[in-house]
């Protein structure tokens, strides 16, 4: 009867530790989550259809560089992230804006977003696809005017999420309003003068994984 007492408890421990989410494992997810390529085109269709396109057609086509990182600290926690960000309103040319994030856990439920300048890069050559694109480590300035972000983990919902104040000066304010999962991201970017809204739209961008 202890043989198989002692194996029932072994057992049992086994499962729960096997069920237990390392903090290295929540940033897998993470990873997982904001990899790949979205768009929005459902949001659109369903705007248009109702007569109005309250949005602009929107990509994001997300890329983990670390490979592209040159001089990177050894030892330095996380990971890179290139962000290509397209926006195409209706009658006007189409606005692309790279990003380039630093994604690194914080605790087992929070993870840090920095995001770095790219001045000196023409934004039309920064792409995932181009094979001689490279970021020197020791030449990235960390934005500063974005502070970051935090994103929280809601197990439940199984989302990150965050919002991010930003007072940029001159009455100017930059908030950041994001949820995702791991088949949609839902993005809002509100821009303020004075606290009047300079962004064209006040509800969230729903980015889809395609």
């Amino acid at each position: 009867m202890k043989k198989y007492i002692t194996l029932f408890c072994l057992f049992t421990l086994n499962g729960f530790a096997s069920a237990q989410r390392t903090p290295d494992e929540l940033l897998k997810i993470f990873q997982q989550y904001i990899t790949g390529n979205f768009n929005n085109e459902n949001q659109v269709a369903a705007e248009i259809a109702k007569g109005k396109m309250l949005h602009p057609f929107a990509i994001h086509i997300n890329r983990v560089i670390d490979d592209k990182i040159m001089n990177r600290p050894k030892g330095l926690p996380g990971f890179f992230l290139l962000e290509e960000s397209y926006y195409l309103y209706e009658g006007k040319a189409i606005d692309t804006k790279p990003y380039l994030f630093l994604f690194q856990l914080i605790n087992d439920s929070t993870i840090h977003l920095t995001t770095y300048q790219l001045n000196g890069f023409n934004k039309d050559s920064v792409r995932n696809d181009n094979r001689s694109l490279q970021f020197d480590y020791k030449l990235l300035i960390a934005s500063p005017t974005f502070k970051g972000a935090d994103y929280r983990w809601n197990k439940k919902e199984k989302s990150f999420s965050t919002v991010s104040v930003n007072e940029l000066g001159n009455g100017m304010r930059f908030t950041l309003t994001e949820k995702f999962t791991a088949t949609r991201l839902q993005v809002m970017e509100l821009l303020e003068k004075d606290g009047k809204r300079i962004t064209q739209y006040d509800t969230p961008i729903l980015y889809e994984r395609k």
